[in-house]
Protein backbone atom coordinates (compact mmCIF):
# COMPACT_ATOMS: atom_id res chain seq x y z
CA UNK A 1 0.00 0.00 0.00
CA UNK A 2 1.36 3.40 -0.95
CA UNK A 3 0.39 6.66 0.71
CA UNK A 4 1.24 10.08 -0.72
CA UNK A 5 0.69 13.08 1.54
CA UNK A 6 0.57 16.63 0.25
CA UNK A 7 -0.84 20.06 1.04
CA UNK A 8 1.62 21.32 3.61
CA UNK A 9 3.10 24.79 3.49
CA UNK A 10 3.80 28.03 5.33
CA UNK A 11 0.81 29.75 6.90
CA UNK A 12 0.30 32.49 9.47
CA UNK A 13 -1.18 31.76 12.85
CA UNK A 14 -4.96 31.61 12.59
CA UNK A 15 -4.82 30.40 9.02
CA UNK A 16 -5.95 27.14 7.43
CA UNK A 17 -4.56 24.32 5.34
CA UNK A 18 -5.99 21.11 3.92
CA UNK A 19 -3.76 18.06 3.77
CA UNK A 20 -4.44 15.21 1.39
CA UNK A 21 -3.27 11.61 1.44
CA UNK A 22 -3.75 9.75 -1.82
CA UNK A 23 -3.68 6.00 -1.31
CA UNK A 24 -3.27 2.95 -3.51
CA UNK A 25 -6.05 1.22 -1.58
CA UNK A 26 -9.04 -0.05 -3.55
CA UNK A 27 -11.53 0.85 -0.84
CA UNK A 28 -11.84 2.50 2.54
CA UNK A 29 -14.42 -0.04 3.62
CA UNK A 30 -13.50 -1.20 7.13
CA UNK A 31 -10.14 0.59 6.76
CA UNK A 32 -8.48 2.40 9.64
CA UNK A 33 -6.60 5.58 8.67
CA UNK A 34 -4.86 8.23 10.74
CA UNK A 35 -2.75 11.36 10.79
CA UNK A 36 0.29 11.77 13.01
CA UNK A 37 2.78 14.61 13.27
CA UNK A 38 6.35 15.09 14.40
CA UNK A 39 7.71 18.46 15.44
CA UNK A 40 11.47 19.16 15.42
CA UNK A 41 13.14 17.46 18.35
CA UNK A 42 9.94 15.76 19.47
CA UNK A 43 8.44 12.31 19.17
CA UNK A 44 5.76 11.49 16.63
CA UNK A 45 2.31 12.12 18.07
CA UNK A 46 -1.24 11.20 17.18
CA UNK A 47 -3.38 13.87 15.55
CA UNK A 48 -6.57 12.30 14.20
CA UNK A 49 -8.02 9.01 13.01
CA UNK A 50 -11.01 7.69 11.15
CA UNK A 51 -11.95 4.15 11.84
CA UNK A 52 -13.56 1.84 9.37
CA UNK A 53 -17.00 1.67 7.86
CA UNK A 54 -18.69 3.59 10.64
CA UNK A 55 -16.35 6.53 10.00
CA UNK A 56 -15.87 7.06 13.68
CA UNK A 57 -13.40 9.89 14.20
CA UNK A 58 -10.89 10.50 16.96
CA UNK A 59 -8.76 13.54 17.74
CA UNK A 60 -5.91 14.54 19.98
CA UNK A 61 -7.08 16.99 22.63
CA UNK A 62 -4.68 19.60 21.25
CA UNK A 63 -6.45 19.72 17.87
CA UNK A 64 -10.05 18.92 18.77
CA UNK A 65 -12.41 21.56 17.42
CA UNK A 66 -9.78 22.91 15.00
CA UNK A 67 -8.88 19.93 12.79
CA UNK A 68 -11.24 17.66 10.86
CA UNK A 69 -10.38 14.27 9.38
CA UNK A 70 -12.40 12.96 6.47
CA UNK A 71 -12.27 10.59 3.51
CA UNK A 72 -13.38 10.68 -0.08
CA UNK A 73 -14.39 7.09 -0.77
CA UNK A 74 -14.57 7.62 -4.51
CA UNK A 75 -10.99 8.90 -4.69
CA UNK A 76 -9.82 6.67 -1.81
CA UNK A 77 -8.15 9.75 -0.35
CA UNK A 78 -7.77 10.83 3.26
CA UNK A 79 -7.94 14.49 4.25
CA UNK A 80 -7.09 16.62 7.24
CA UNK A 81 -8.54 20.13 7.40
CA UNK A 82 -6.46 22.33 9.68
CA UNK A 83 -8.13 25.51 10.94
CA UNK A 84 -7.12 28.13 13.50
CA UNK A 85 -3.52 27.04 13.18
CA UNK A 86 -1.05 27.81 15.95
CA UNK A 87 2.76 27.95 15.88
CA UNK A 88 2.81 24.79 18.00
CA UNK A 89 1.11 22.95 15.12
CA UNK A 90 4.34 23.24 13.15
CA UNK A 91 5.44 19.71 12.26
CA UNK A 92 5.78 17.13 9.54
CA UNK A 93 2.38 15.51 9.14
CA UNK A 94 2.18 11.84 8.21
CA UNK A 95 -0.78 9.82 7.02
CA UNK A 96 -0.96 6.19 8.04
CA UNK A 97 -3.05 3.13 7.28
CA UNK A 98 -3.80 -0.01 9.22
CA UNK A 99 -3.40 -3.41 7.63
CA UNK A 100 -5.54 -3.58 4.48
CA UNK A 101 -9.21 -4.00 5.27
CA UNK A 102 -8.76 -3.75 9.01
CA UNK A 103 -9.30 -1.12 11.63
CA UNK A 104 -7.62 -0.78 15.00
CA UNK A 105 -9.61 -1.52 18.13
CA UNK A 106 -10.80 1.66 19.79
CA UNK A 107 -8.16 1.51 22.51
CA UNK A 108 -5.39 1.38 19.88
CA UNK A 109 -6.61 4.08 17.52
CA UNK A 110 -4.12 6.64 18.85
CA UNK A 111 -1.11 4.33 18.75
CA UNK A 112 1.40 4.53 15.91
CA UNK A 113 1.96 0.79 16.26
CA UNK A 114 -1.62 0.18 15.08
CA UNK A 115 -0.71 1.40 11.57
CA UNK A 116 1.67 -0.39 9.25
CA UNK A 117 1.66 1.81 6.15
CA UNK A 118 3.03 5.33 6.27
CA UNK A 119 3.27 8.21 3.83
CA UNK A 120 6.39 10.31 3.39
CA UNK A 121 5.10 13.31 5.33
CA UNK A 122 4.26 16.90 4.44
CA UNK A 123 5.65 19.90 6.32
CA UNK A 124 3.32 22.41 7.94
CA UNK A 125 4.94 25.59 9.22
CA UNK A 126 2.88 28.10 11.18
CA UNK A 127 4.40 31.52 11.73
CA UNK A 128 3.43 33.75 14.65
Amino acid sequence: VQLQASGGGLVQAGGSLKLSCVTSLHTFSNQGMAWFRQAPGKEREFVAAIRGRADSTYYADSVKGRFTVSVDRTKVTLYLQLNSLKPEDTAVYYCAAASTGTRPIVSAVRLASAYIYWGQGTLVTVSS
